[in-house]
Order: C-alpha cells, then sequence, then structure tokens
C-alpha cells in the first residue's frame, strides 16, 4: 500500500458501517453448538435485512422451519418485517424483509482509560442511539473511584439516549492490562489498582445491570469484527498503539482469547534482554520502545525538557513530533528506532499466525513512522519464508468511540443471545 493511501485512511478513521452488523456469515463451521434460533436472529442482524428464503439457505434448513422461527421471533417483537430490496429484473413491489428490532432492548459499551472514559448506548440492532465521554487527570485509580466513575458515565450516557432504565440489557466495559473475561476479573490494569480485582461483579452490584468486562484492543477487534474492515474477514490481527501496546486476535471469524483469557499481551513480549523499563516492571517488552510513555520518556531527555515547565505526555509527543518534521535529528532518531521496534513486533504477528489482514490502530496513528513504507518493508524483510506474501497492512484510527463500540458489541453478543432465546421452548 502506497503511504498516501496509508495517511489517508489513518485521518478518515473508521469505514462506514454497511448494513448490519456482526460477522457477515461466510460460510465456515460453526465453532461451538448454537441453538438454530439463536443463530436466525444473528443472521438477520449480521444482514441488516434478509429475505426468508435467504436465510433459509444460509441456515442450511427448509423455509418452513424458518417460518415457525420467524413467527415466534415475531411475536416476540424481537424482529420485524421491513421493505426489502428489489431484486435485479423483478417486477412489482419489492419483497417483504426480515430486519431485527432495534427497541427490543439496548446496552451500553464502557471504555475505561487512563485519561478518559467513553461510553456509546446502542440498540439491539447496533445503531448507536447516544454517547457520552467522562475527562480524568491521571492514570491509575482506586477501585472507589473507578465504580464512581463508570456509575457517571452510565447515568451520563442513558439521559442523553432518553432511554428507560428498565430496557438496558447489559452493560459491557475494556479496559486495558490482563483481564479474565469469563471470569469478569481484572488480574492487572494500569488504570485500576490492585490485582484479581472482581470488576464485573462490583458493577453489577453499582449498577445493577448484567456486565462483561474484557481488555481493550479486544473489544478493538470486535469493533472490526462487528462494525468495520474485519466483518468480512475470515481471519486478522488488530494492532494498538496508544499508552500501550496491544493485540486482538480473530480466527474463522471469532475472537481469540486464549486458554486463560490474557493472551496476545504483544506490548510485553521481549525485544530486548534486561532493555528499557516497562511499567509492567519488567525489561525490554515492545512497549517499553514504542508507547506513548515510552516517547515521551525518550523525548524528555533528547530534547531537554525536563528542565522546563511539566508538560502534559500529549503536549510533550506533540513537539517531538513537531521538531522531528522539522529536521531535528535527535527527534527522527527516537521515531526510527520505535519504527524498527514495530516492525520487528509485526514480522512476530505475522510469523506466529499468518493473517491475511493485520490492522493498526490508536491515536498513534497520526504519526506515520509507525506505518512508513520503510517499517513495512523492515517487517517484510523479518518474515520468515522465502516468497512469502506479507498480509495486509491497513490503518483504521477509530477515535475514542471505537473501544466503546467494540464493548457494545460485546454486550451484544451476550444479550443479544439471552433475548433471542428467551422465549424459546
Amino acid at each position: 500500500m502506497a503511504q498516501e493511501q496509508r495517511e489517508s485512511q489513518a485521518r478518515t478513521g473508521a469505514d462506514e458501517s454497511p448494513e448490519g452488523c456482526g460477522p457477515i456469515w461466510l460460510g465456515s463451521e460453526v465453532a461451538a453448538p448454537v441453538p438454530l434460533r439463536q443463530r436466525a436472529y444473528e443472521g438477520i442482524r449480521s444482514a441488516g435485512q434478509i429475505a426468508r428464503v435467504d436465510l433459509a439457505r444460509q441456515l442450511d434448513v427448509s423455509p418452513a422451519t424458518v417460518t415457525a422461527l420467524i413467527s415466534e421471533l415475531l411475536a416476540e417483537g424481537l424482529v420485524e418485517e421491513v421493505e426489502g430490496q428489489a431484486r435485479p429484473g423483478a417486477r412489482g413491489r419489492p419483497p417483504v424483509a426480515l430486519g431485527v428490532r432495534g427497541a427490543a432492548g439496548y446496552v451500553i459499551g464502557l471504555k475505561l482509560g487512563e485519561f478518559q472514559h467513553s461510553a456509546v448506548l446502542a440498540d439491539m440492532a447496533g445503531h448507536t442511539v447516544a454517547s457520552a465521554s467522562l475527562e480524568r487527570d491521571g492514570p491509575a485509580r482506586s477501585l472507589k473511584v473507578i465504580l464512581e466513575e463508570a456509575e457517571a458515565l452510565t447515568r451520563k450516557v442513558i439521559a442523553r439516549a432518553g432511554v428507560p432504565e428498565g430496557q438496558i440489557l447489559g452493560l459491557a466495559a475494556g479496559l486495558p492490562g490482563l483481564v479474565d473475561h469469563p471470569r469478569g476479573e481484572v488480574l492487572w490494569s494500569s488504570v485500576l489498582e490492585g490485582h484479581q480485582v472482581p470488576l464485573a461483579a462490583l458493577l453489577t452490584d453499582s449498577l445493577g445491570l448484567p456486565v462483561w468486562i474484557d481488555n481493550d484492543t479486544n473489544l478493538l477487534t470486535l469493533a472490526e469484527l462487528w462494525f468495520g474492515r474485519g466483518r468480512a474477514a475470515r481471519s486478522f490481527a488488530v494492532i494498538s498503539i496508544e499508552q500501550g501496546v496491544g493485540m486482538g486476535l480473530a480466527l474463522d471469524q471469532q475472537l481469540y482469547r486464549g486458554a486463560h483469557s490474557v493472551a496476545l499481551e504483544l506490548g510485553h513480549t521481549k525485544v530486548q534482554l534486561d532493555g528499557a523499563l516497562c511499567r509492567c516492571g519488567q525489561r525490554g517488552c515492545l512497549e517499553a520502545y514504542t508507547s506513548d510513555y515510552a516517547l515521551v520518556r525518550e523525548a524528555q531527555t533528547a530534547l531537554d525538557l525536563g528542565s522546563r515547565h511539566q508538560l502534559s505526555p500529549h503536549l510533550v509527543l506533540e513537539s517531538l513530533h513537531d521538531q522531528a518534521k522539522a529536521g531535528n535529528e535527535a527527534a527522527r532518531t527516537i521515531f526510527r528506532r520505535a519504527g524498527r521496534y514495530m516492525a520487528a513486533g509485526l514480522a512476530n504477528v505475522v510469523n506466529l499466525f499468518d493473517p491475511s489482514l493485520v490492522i493498526l490502530s490508536g491515536e498513534r496513528m497520526q504519526y506515520q513512522y509507525l506505518y512508513a513504507e520503510d517499517v513495512m518493508r523492515e517487517m517484510e524483510r523479518m518474515i520468515v519464508g522465502q516468497g512469502r506474501e506479507a498480509p495486509r497492512v491497513e490503518v483504521n484510527a477509530w477515535g475514542d468511540l471505537g473501544w466503546a463500540r467494540g464493548a457494545v458489541a460485546l454486550g451484544l453478543t451476550h444479550a443479544g443471545a439471552a433475548l433471542a432465546m428467551r422465549g424459546a421452548a
């Protein structure tokens, strides 16, 4: 991909989502047994609108079976009939199609960040109804403060949406660090003090809602899988570069978390033995050379910023970037070194997982050093295999609400499955 195209993608951000949300069915085998009724509901949601005959073909069942399923879902107000798109060459009125009834319920997605929390409230069709944010003045916070902030932001986005609280089916939240999704525990996070914090249960008690939590980069991967460039991709990787370096992986349209739900900590893979100190407490981690705090640390020394007035990390990074563009060799060296380490990290991902697509995301996509042509060439040189084709690398800078939309996808996954099966015999 040409440099100009990468920079254009970095500026434009997320794709405009097509009709429907969720992975577009590619004919792969279902990874785990899913009830037919739930598969029908999810198929309709993914398509946006779909005719009964097409749904029957997709589910590989008879039209009569689909008719019975749809009758139940219509009676319970979970789906609705909509005017479908006219078929090429067909005459008369367009056929009646099916769509998920968005007002059947709502979910909230939260991103808990170091300097800002974000929230999105969406209906069951995945349409955003309202969003809100809450500024913070520092990274780590006590559990009490995090719970208070999450509750305040939740109340704020519900008020903006004007939705009765009784129609909220659940809330999903993501935060950086090691998160055990099935157990709802935060093993470690840069935004939360303590270890093995049962955050999902505590938020449930605080908010009176079912709550699911996950690592923030997993949520960004879900955002791509449900609303972005990964909808029609069988397998892809997402690399996020912000305060840290995160990775998410979708295999056969399923989010991969690992045996203990803490896999893919790319930022804490080692690129230099006994190297720079990482905030996780170990040395030589990838993010100790490529993340925000690593660049700020280098900039304060190289640009002699330590003796000046205390600058925010954002202003330090802006100053570093401006000076690099102006020709300051020390600033350029910092970016070049970070780019080389990022190339090594990307090559490791390709060598391990062989994805067809790698998506780079996060606020640092405004700094093209991370995806410059020389970084891509360096990555290709480090990929094992003579003549092996490098994956497509794309940039998709969602902005802060991207993580919250990924949390919405997590909420829709759980709440949608429960809703679809609620009236089942």
